[in-house]
């Protein structure tokens, strides 16, 4: 638990004299790389450089381990609401963890800012007064991805998905995107979450005689599939692997040598100006490694939520949540973004492609960034949408 110590009184809006944020997050399984412990880093930047206080109102920080399993989630956000009286739960990764977390912050009237899930569910069938999605969602990541691979004329896809809520979305998704843009899906599977060993799945993908093989998975799972891809010579044959989820974190560990040439969607890149690459420096030297698009969300979604607190004087949740909502999002993560009425905040996304060995200047330069996906394209357009907050 990090505490930064008030130097002034609070106002009497803030309860119980603090701001009480917790952190809820896979520390030790597929996401520990590319979001866990490091995550927490991200949010303590935001509260330092909000001078470790609130309007003189102490801020606290819990973090936990969920498992990826929504039994361990849940328990920890019934303690967090019930004997720690928490503000604010963020990080919420896994996307079967998070929908069971936000049913709990809703009934409790807490916040739920959703940085890591990736379902567009989450503010869609799922969406709810209490909860703001911040970095991607399964819709834009496919909507992106797929959308270019399959308007570049490689129309057939087989899709291998990680058999849970995150990449039954996907899956969905990706279906929607490439039917959408005259593509047909010729065969698909679904592995167990998460998956060590990938050979059969791999072997079937290869033997449909797809143009395209779609990776609904992410973190650890990704980089098994890709590694094992690489081991059956599958790109090498002339199938694409399509990565409709991926970190800078996984391209480092797969190795810019059987990376290369892969195409995907990025909320957040480090290196896309100089803004993003000082704040990235920053927390390289804090942590020892460059920061994922996960991680800036953390920062930013944080610091916006302490801005609100600031701008209202209270910790009210949908006082706060309303004042979020009006107010832009510029930062190191987002220009001109804004939080829509389902909860989506709807920001610019961007195409990237893997650079080869030789044309990477050293460990941290990793992609090109092909175009920028403009926001009002790269999200589901609200008159799609389920969410009964919209139709209010």
């Amino acid at each position: 638990m990090a505490s930064y110590a008030p130097t002034t009184f609070a106002d009497e809006g803030i309860s119980d004299n603090e701001i009480r944020i917790g952190y809820l997050a896979d520390m030790s399984g597929v996401y520990r790389d590319p979001i866990g412990p490091l995550g927490e880093d991200a949010i303590n930047m935001a509260i330092e450089d909000m001078g470790g206080s609130v309007n003189g109102a102490n801020i606290v920080v819990f973090s936990a381990d969920d498992r990826n399993s929504p039994d361990v989630g849940s328990s920890v956000v019934r303690e967090w609401i019930d004997e720690r009286n928490v503000d604010m739960v963020t990080g919420l990764v896994a996307s079967s963890v998070t929908l069971a977390a936000v049913s709990l912050l809703e009934e409790a009237d807490k916040l739920g800012l959703v940085n890591g899930a990736v379902s567009s569910s989450i503010t869609n069938e799922h969406c709810s007064p209490n909860h703001i999605h911040w970095v991607y969602d399964t819709w834009a990541m496919s909507n992106g991805t797929a959308k270019a691979i399959t308007d570049e004329g490689h129309k057939n896809w087989y899709l291998l998905s990680a058999d849970y809520s995150f990449g039954h979305a996907l899956e969905a998704d990706v279906t929607r995107v490439v039917t959408e843009n005259g593509g047909t899906i010729v065969g698909s599977a679904r592995h167990p979450f998460p998956s060590s060993d990938f050979s059969s799945f791999m072997l079937q993908a290869q033997a449909s005689g797809a143009d395209v093989i779609a990776l609904n998975n992410a973190g650890g799972d990704t980089i098994n599939a890709v590694q094992t891809a690489g081991e059956f010579g599958i790109t090498q044959a002339g199938q694409i692997l399509a990565g409709m989820v991926l970190f800078s974190t996984d391209i480092r560990s797969i190795g810019l040598e059987n990376a290369q040439g892969l195409q995907f969607t990025k909320a957040w890149y480090y290196d896309l100006n100089e803004e993003t690459r000082a704040w990235a420096e920053r927390f390289r030297e804090r942590t020892g490694s460059m920061p994922t698009m996960v991680h800036a969300g953390l920062y930013s979604s944080t610091r916006h939520y302490l801005e609100a607190i600031e701008a209202t004087g209270t910790d009210d949740t949908q006082t706060v949540r309303q004042q979020m909502a009006d107010t832009p999002i510029n930062d190191i993560f987002a220009t001109d973004g804004y939080i829509r009425e389902d909860g989506r905040m709807v920001h610019d996304m961007y195409l990237v492609e893997v650079k080869t060995p030789e044309e990477s200047q050293d460990e941290d330069d990793l992609f090109h960034v092909i175009r920028t996906i403009p926001a009002e394209e790269a999200f589901r357009p609200l008159s799609e949408s389920v969410c009964p907050l919209v139709n209010s």
